[in-house]
Parts: C-alpha cells; structure tokens; sequence
C-alpha cells in the first residue's frame, strides 16, 4: 500500500517497493513460506492540506481505506496469513475492515509507540496516520468521512484492540491517554516490550479474545542498530 497521504510527510509510500526490491519476498521463501506477492495498491502521495489542515488529505485516506479493505478481504483465507506493507498507520483500519467485510470479528495487537488516539479536534498536528485507532473507534471528534465508511460503525470495540510497546511517558497525549484510560483499552507498555520482548507480546495476545486478529507493527519500536528503517 504505497500511500503516504496521511503520513505527514512524503517518501514513506515508496518502502514497499524498496522492501521488495531488497528480497523480501525472496527471503520469505528461502524460510519456507510458500509466498503469492498481489502487488501494489494505488500510489497516494502526502501534500500540504491548506483546506482541511487538522484532517489532511482526508479524500484520498477515504479512498486508500475502501480500496485496501476491498482487495485484502478478496485475500484473507483460513490457515493464511497476509501482509501489507505500508506508509501510514491507517493500514491497521483498512485491515480490519476488511476482516469485518470477510465476515470476521476485527481484533488488534496494536505495536507502536504511540496511541493514534488523536481526532481532528483533539491536536492541532492534522496527520491522520497519528489518528487511525480514534476513527477505528468512533471517538468523539473523528472525521465521519471515515468513521462512517467502515463496514461496520463503529469498526472496533476498545475489547478488541491491545497495544504493545506504547511509549505512555513522551509518545503520547494527555487527550490520548485520558480516552484510553475512559474506554479501558488494554496497554502492555514500551518498558514491558523491552524488558520481556516475547513475554510481553503473549500479554497482549492473552488479552483478546480468541480468533483471528491483525497485527499492526510501526518501525519506531524496532532497535535502530538491527533495522534502520526504523528511522526512516
């Protein structure tokens, strides 16, 4: 999903490609993976959003999201799993959409070390990849141009979403962490992820009720010296 439009910033849309040509998919199947690559989504670049500055790109977020639930819910299939890669945290919606159009109930291990928590009213900053969880959710605040274009609103209960690896003490706002702490949302924290990598990720599966779920991994909780895409 080359999409940077909600991203803040542009460049990240061309990681996909540049995973690909560095044998990701190579690598895969060396490890025993039996692989199918589908491609590319539609190629969506950020830009400055004079006329929306606390929503940017609001438009083509909206047609990134249906375009990706459409196609990765034509793909999910029993005892298979699926990976997206992508430029912005508005993946994880459009996953889950799309487990919900294929008739699943959506759950989330959320990895990152922020919350995307934030609304358009909630932050002046008008990136939508910090506000994914909040539209998934239905907060108060959200844009419904994308709340109410999920196959189900709102799309996730807070029972069906966990996050790994969240950074409550700099990462994270007051707005952020009060709705979190109002809806019960299950947080196992950056320091638990250090600590206990493998531990701490069986909390968080431990926490969602059984079936099967989506995996939502941001860069910026990967050790810079192992992955420097993590600053990428």
């Amino acid at each position: 999903m080359p999409n940077s439009a909600g991203a803040y910033c542009v460049g990240v849309e061309r990681a996909p490609g540049a995973l690909r040509a560095a044998g990701l998919v190579e690598q895969l199947r060396a490890s025993g993976t039996d692989v199918v690559d589908a491609g590319d989504l539609t190629t969506r670049l950020w830009f400055p959003d004079r006329e929306r500055p606390f929503a940017q790109n609001l438009g083509d977020e909206a047609d990134a999201l249906v375009e990706l639930s459409t196609a990765a819910a034509s793909l999910l299939a029993a005892e298979q799993r699926l990976l997206v890669l992508g430029g912005s945290c508005t993946v994880a919606v459009g996953l889950c959409d799309a487990m919900a159009r294929a008739g699943e109930r959506p759950r989330l291990v959320y990895i990152d070390r922020h919350l995307d928590l934030n609304t358009p009213r909630s932050t002046s900053e008008g990136s939508l990849s910090w506000m994914g969880m909040a539209h998934a959710l239905g907060l108060e605040g959200a844009a419904p141009e994308l709340v109410d274009l999920t196959y189900r609103t709102p799309l996730l209960q807070p029972s069906d979403l966990v996050y790994l690896g969240v950074d409550l003490t700099r990462e994270t706002t007051d707005w952020e962490r009060a709705q979190a702490a109002e809806h019960g949302i299950a947080i196992v924290d950056q320091t638990a992820l250090c600590d206990d990598p493998r531990g701490a990720a069986a909390d968080a599966r431990r926490i969602l009720a059984s079936g099967p779920f989506v995996v939502h991994l941001d860069v910026d909780v990967l050790d810079f010296m192992h992955a420097p895409i993590a600053r990428t």
